[in-house]
């Protein structure tokens, strides 16, 4: 088998309570069948427009002979390095397929200055600007990141001399606004289905153009994903999808759901897969008051050595080691099998777990708010308001005055963790150059043991197309903390009246005032020099 899912404890009992609906329900082979009715007839609408992954392997077939001639005169050519701008589905599925494969894909999800200045210069390793394609990739071409970084690749290559036609290639959706500019901008144009959301878009254009360019051998990606196919589209208990959808989704009577879903990887066979299945979890099921709450961990996270009772643990394990750990972690959900694979099972079992939790997975309803926010504060152009207190060359900002009673970095973070129920989670949203602090996410493992609750991280404003919709839809358990970085360095936008330093700010101010509305506590903090204000922020929340 392609794909393998072993289940124990007190899961084995929720699997096998929640199979025979499932089952009964044809959920299998109606979503194979593009049935747009299995998620109640509010949901159908959407559904209608959003079942094209089913049929993803077979459509993108073609586009493999076009991906590798494309390759292959771009090398021929000196062009070896490959830059994506894209956002959500559109950079994590070919972030996972590249790293996986292990070669080289620079993906550029940020809008923190700093980040992309460094992907349009590029390294001594990688190749610089003259060496460099960039792919952009947007259903629409309305993403304020993607296009922005488009801006500012075009405008570096024109101050060169170089035609930046010669260097863009475009992955978009038919007929959309990007296409028509692309096209007579004179852009290499690969067009997708457009009947695909972008979190279920890992084996159409979307992933495969940026990844084949990048040297992934697509043919055996796609050969590990059409060998699951049939494997989720029958209607039986051993359907690895229908599985994976009740040990995530499922409840009995005795046994209540967890709703939060602790995603625990060796990080070795495949690369990256959590990232990509926060996303598609997280937004897909974070809506109306519920809700599955990814969170990435490591095998020595707090939350592993210490379970809390809402946090289900899963395991992505290579074949050669998870029948040796299976009786090692009882009560946990152990899974392994080839990339490929692993796209179509999740992307099945999200959809399930949808119809098990009564949502439309396909929606993002909460999304569009922070984006409202951030075109409002881009407009207007407010003074930023004064911090609360500084703590060294820490500002502190906070969404009400009682966090910031005790006058310290310490004693604030004390104050969030205080407003956790017993259900709670800490999500921490760091705004700054991840290529340039990448100690930062540590920062999770020490809040995660501080706070006593499961812990997310998200670089900003790249989680917003991911966890953003569960922070908004979802339960209102979470308490935030946001990072910002007020480096020297910044960059302008051309052709917009705001630089890519006022992007990320409003972005981040736009985000905390959604959530302030939906009575989220949100602690923002401004580190005046990240590379060693980092440091007295570990020791704070230690």
């Amino acid at each position: 088998m392609s794909f393998e899912i072993h289940v124990s404890g007190r899961v084995k009992e929720v699997v096998e309570a929640t199979l025979p609906t499932l089952v009964d329900s044809l959920i299998a082979s109606g979503i194979t069948a593009g049935d747009a009715d299995l998620w109640g007839p509010d949901a159908a609408d959407e559904a209608a427009r959003r079942l094209g992954w089913v049929d993803a392997v077979t459509v993108s077939r073609p586009l493999v002979p076009e991906i590798e001639a494309l390759r292959a005169d771009l090398v021929e050519r000196g062009l070896t390095r490959i830059v994506l701008a894209g956002m959500g589905g559109s950079s994590l599925a070919p972030e996972v397929i590249a790293a996986t494969a292990g070669v080289p894909l620079v993906v550029l999800d940020a809008t923190a200055p700093g980040q992309v200045l460094a992907a349009i210069d590029g390294d001594s390793e990688s190749g610089g600007l003259a060496e460099t394609v960039l792919v952009v990739s947007s259903k629409s071409g309305s993403t304020v990141e993607t296009d922005s970084a488009r801006r500012a690749f075009e405008a570096a290559w024109r101050d060169l001399g170089i035609d930046p036609a010669e260097r863009i290639v475009v992955v978009t959706d038919p007929g959309s606004p990007l296409e028509a500019s692309a096209r007579e901008a004179g852009y290499r144009v690969f067009t997708a289905d457009p009947t695909v959301g972008g979190r279920y878009s890992a084996l159409t254009a979307f992933g495969l153009v940026p990844s084949g360019l990048a040297g992934v051998d697509l043919t055996e990606l796609l050969d590990e994903a059409e060998a699951t196919l049939l494997e989720v589209a029958i209607d039986d208990p051993r359907n690895p999808a229908l599985v994976l959808a009740a040990a995530i989704a499922g409840s009995t009577a005795e046994i209540p759901r967890r709703d939060k879903l602790g995603l625990v990887s060796d990080g070795t066979h495949i690369v990256g897969l959590p990232d990509w299945i926060e996303q598609l979890i997280a937004e897909s099921t974070g809506k109306q008051g519920t809700g599955i709450l990814p969170v990435v961990l490591l095998p020595v996270s707090p939350e592993v050595d210490q379970t809390p009772a809402d946090l289900q643990i899963l395991r992505l394990v290579d074949d050669a080691v998870h029948f040796r750990i299976l009786e090692q972690y009882p009560d946990e959900i152990l899974i392994s099998g080839s990339l490929g694979a692993q796209f179509v099972v999740w992307e099945y079992a999200t959809a399930i777990a949808g119809r098990i939790l009564g949502i439309d997975p396909f929606d993002q309803p909460d999304v569009e708010s922070a984006k409202t926010a951030t075109r409002g504060l881009l407009e207007a152009r407010p003074e930023v308001g004064s911090p609360a207190f500084v703590d060294g060359d820490v500002e502190v900002r906070v969404s009400d005055d009682a966090l910031a009673a005790s006058g310290t970095l310490a004693g604030v973070l004390d104050a969030l963790w205080a407003r956790l129920g017993p259900d709670g989670y800490v999500a921490i949203q760091a705004y700054v150059d991840r290529v340039a602090v990448p100690q930062l996410q540590g920062l999770r493992e020490l809040v995660a043991a501080d706070s006593g609750r499961p812990t997310t991280f998200g670089w900003g404003p790249r989680f917003l197309h991911s966890t953003g919709q569960y922070h908004k839809g979802g339960p209102a358990q979470g308490v935030f903390l946001q990072i910002l970085g007020s480096g020297e360095v910044d960059l302008e936008i051309p052709g917009r009246p705001f630089t890519f330093g006022q992007l990320i700010s409003a972005q981040a101010a736009g985000d905390a005032s959604v959530l302030v509305a939906h009575d989220r506590p949100v602690v923002t903090l401004t580190l005046t020099d990240p590379q060693t204000d980092v440091l007295a922020l570990f020791e704070a929340a230690q």
